[in-house]
């Protein structure tokens, strides 16, 4: 049987561009940025994604350390945001 891999064990890359296709995300990106519309495009989510963590690609997630690490607490905020995980106090 072929599973699937979890959401978790994908790659950074991978991982932001199922969240920037993700309705709730595009939400949650608009709302962050002010933008006009309750929701943005995935392309707009995807260029949110790369301006928070300073890169030029998605795929630069995979190679930056610190890029890596301001998307795992751009996830972390959006698991917060969602109600997925408890807020942080």
């Amino acid at each position: 049987m072929n599973q699937r891999p979890r959401f978790d064990e994908l790659p950074p890359s991978q991982q932001a561009a199922i969240l920037c296709n993700d309705p709730r995300f595009q939400t949650f990106a608009a709302r962050r940025t002010g933008y006009p519309d309750d929701r943005m495009e995935a392309s707009a989510a995807a260029e949110y994604v790369r301006q928070i963590c300073s890169i030029d690609s998605r795929r630069d997630l995979n190679r930056s350390t610190a890029a890596n690490e301001l998307f795992q607490r751009l996830r972390t905020e959006f698991d917060q945001w969602t109600g997925r995980i408890a807020p942080h106090r």
